[in-house]
């Protein structure tokens, strides 16, 4: 047995990566043999034009990597086009569900990465200013806008007392210009999502949650009118709330409480997505109780943002992933190649005559 390239693969990427989610796909499809077209966010066209460029420079023969630009009717179209053998997405659940179900007709293989709500759990034996210093920089580095963003807390006693601490160094972040070498946390993609992230942190409030840091009508010097939220905490965050139910993906940490690290397994395990989770500890069974009996793909110990190394896969699990073969390492070899078993005989018998039976390896 051996494994082919499929064909012509295609991949649809997003706005909030422009350059590593299409490093995901194409290398790997075309090293294994097949060619791509993919298209990426409408709102970031240049990267991938520009990897484009780069490739050619590195000697891709012409025709092996390709771009289309679009929307909905650019979607649909890879969708449903015959000689695309196989589709890779990363986006939003709803993007995700209308690519499967149409990709599915078609019969395509398809990996479909989706939404997350990524949890880390506290424990009090951990250490506090790792804490700190980790939930800061994971929730609102790149302003939130990343699937693998530690977007709720779950603290165990006493370590709900430790939000204080994060909340000082978040109120310290510069919010600002993506331009600006100092600047911290940048803005929002558009006016839409800033306007989503600030309702979902109204309705935290309007559901009975507490505002521990506001990031609001932020209005950094220089760019008074952009799409700016700052660092924002939320305590007091009950599972049926809006700010927990929905993915903010935007710079807010919300905060839950659990009584003992097994209650913090249930909690978590009972969320739809599983994309990430983490534990902080400095106890080994307690990490490894957690690994065992988390349900999330990608587990990090004492490491907010779990991503695995390139020659590992990208295993988000639940709601986060629909598909079997997850984004590159071993799994991504798999998705773009198909295996081929070949049986030779290069010793026939001519006198044994015609055989009606089931061949069996190594009979007379």
């Amino acid at each position: 047995s051996y494994r082919q390239p499929l064909g012509v693969c295609g991949g649809i990427a997003p706005f909030n990566f422009p350059a590593m989610i299409p490093l995901w796909m194409f290398p790997l499809a075309i090293a294994t043999g097949n060619t791509y077209v993919l298209k990426p966010s409408e709102r970031v066209p240049g990267t991938m034009v520009k990897l484009c460029e780069l490739a050619d420079q590195a000697g891709f023969p012409a025709g092996t990597l390709n771009v289309v630009h679009g929307t909905h009717d650019c979607v649909n179209f890879l969708c449903d086009a015959p000689e695309i053998r196989a589709l890779s997405f990363v986006g939003s659940n709803q993007a995700g569900e209308h690519i499967w179900n149409r990709g599915g007709k078609a019969g395509k293989r398809m990996q479909i990465n989706m939404a997350a709500k990524n949890h880390a759990a506290i424990l009090p034996d951990a250490s506090r200013a790792h804490v700190t210093d980790s939930l800061v920089g994971a929730a609102f580095g790149a302003a939130g806008q990343r699937c693998m963003a530690l977007s709720t807390v779950v603290c165990v006693g006493e370590t709900s007392e430790w939000m204080s601490d994060v909340a000082d160094k978040a109120a310290a972040l510069k919010v600002g210009a993506g331009s600006d070498p100092s600047t911290d946390v940048g803005p929002l993609i558009s006016p839409a999502a800033k306007q989503r992230v600030e309702g979902l942190i109204q309705s935290a409030v309007d559901e009975g949650a507490t505002i521990l840091l506001d990031g609001r009508g932020c209005r950094p010097e220089g760019a008074p009118e952009g799409n700016f939220v700052g660092p924002t905490i939320i305590t007091g965050v009950k599972p049926h709330m809006r700010c927990y139910r929905e993915e903010i993906f935007g710079p807010v940490l919300v905060c839950m409480e659990a009584s003992s690290l097994q209650e913090a397994i249930q909690i978590i395990n009972a969320n739809r997505w599983a994309n990430g989770s983490a534990v902080f500890t400095a106890s080994g069974s307690s990490a490894r109780e957690f690994q065992n009996r988390i349900h999330a793909g990608n587990v990090g110990i004492n490491v907010p943002i779990p991503v695995p190394l390139p020659f590992f896969s990208f295993t988000g699990a639940k709601g986060s992933m629909l598909g079997d073969l997850h984004f590159y390492g071993k799994e991504g070899v798999q998705f773009f190649t198909k295996p081929k078993t070949v049986t030779a005989n290069w010793t026939p018998d001519a006198a044994a005559g015609v055989r009606t039976a089931m061949p069996i390896l190594g009979s007379k």
